[in-house]
């Protein structure tokens, strides 16, 4: 798909429906973290991976910043998130420094982990962020089953569930979602959409042109959104979450955006059309939203430049930190381990 057949116009029409200053709020904050995010893994992939700092791989939401900003601002203490390895700004918004976030990525004691893992295999349990299962879709039905939990327990809490286009070509995917369906389990099925699932264009791998046209297969509302415009995410989730929360079931969004990098860091995504990268770099989903706030007098340039200067220096001093955190003691291996 190419940057100009994105945009349906039902995503073009989308307005956040709250008073001007609300709007402004909303763009602000939604602005902060995803500058935050592209930041913090613009710091992981090309220095401190290059640097060889970094335990493991390393798999970047460069260019997709808007979906999980705009879908997890809507998250309550009581929802459970299953985030993908594309959805960093997740774990900010929930409330984890980014210190502990380049602990984790470096082995150190001071990551999620504590050392026990790397890179993205990242949860917290207590804020309610399930770590993803490395195949991909392998979270869909973990996920369902999370929901049918917060039923069990009497709880109003929804599930976030994200995923890839390839995700939806695997078995998993389609179980997890025949199940949320058929017990109608309170969970937004949230998939990024960036066109290739590593090397496999999206033409490849589905006779369906649109992720969300498999979901009325099982009975569930699904709707396509510009995933590089981060107010129509954030209002289509709205939608998503007020199905959930009401009781109906399950709800599939399709956000189409693109990877505006290799499937990894050590991934030149040759395969990928030179046009592409041209095209979609002209919806990058932060220049779009800094220009819709500067446009409606919701910020000056002034304002931005100094917020991304202290974006920088927060994430030079949580470098720093993670730097000084130790790697885990050997003795301390068995701790926490099922037996």
């Amino acid at each position: 798909m190419s940057a100009a057949e994105l945009t349906t116009p039902r995503a073009a029409a989308l307005e956040v429906d709250t008073p001007f200053s609300q709007q402004a709020l909303l763009a602000q904050r939604a602005w902060h973290f995803m500058a935050l995010m592209r930041e913090v893994e613009d710091r992981i992939e090309r220095k401190l991976y290059r640097q060889g700092k970094i335990v493991g791989g390393v798999y970047v939401g460069r260019g997709q910043e808007a979906i999980p900003v705009g879908t997890a601002l809507h998250a309550t203490p009581e929802d459970v998130l299953f985030p993908s390895h594309r959805d960093m700004a997740v774990f900010l918004i929930r409330g984890v420094p980014a210190a502990r976030i380049f602990a984790q990525y470096m082995g150190r004691t001071g990551g999620l982990t504590r050392g026990r893992d790397g890179n993205m295999h990242m949860g917290d349990l207590k804020l309610n962020i399930v770590s993803i299962i490395s195949a991909m879709a392998a979270s869909v039905p973990v996920a369902a089953g999370a929901a049918l939990a917060l039923r069990y327990q009497q709880k109003n809490g929804i599930v976030f569930c994200y995923f890839g286009d390839g995700a939806t070509s695997r078995g998993d995917w389609h179980e997890g979602l025949n199940f949320a369906a058929v017990q109608k389990l309170p969970v937004v099925f949230v998939c990024n959409n960036n066109q290739y699932a590593y090397s496999t264009p999206l033409s490849k791998q589905m006779a369906v042109p649109n992720v969300a046209d498999r979901g009325a297969a099982y009975g569930i509302p699904a709707e396509i959104v510009d995933g590089n415009d981060v107010l129509a995410v954030y209002q289509a989730a709205a939608r998503a979450t007020a199905y959930a929360r009401s009781g109906c079931g399950p709800f599939l969004l399709e956000c189409k955006t693109f990877r505006m990098t290799g499937h990894s860091a050590h991934d030149a995504a040759d395969y990928v059309p030179k046009h592409l990268w041209e095209e979609w770099a002209k919806l990058d989903p932060i220049k779009r939203l800094e220009e819709r706030m500067l446009d409606e007098g919701w910020t000056t340039q002034r304002d931005l430049d100094s917020l991304n200067s202290r974006i920088r220096d927060e994430v030079d001093e949580a470098v720093a930190w993670a730097e000084n955190s130790p790697y885990p003691d050997p003795e301390t291996l068995l701790e926490g381990v099922y037996e």
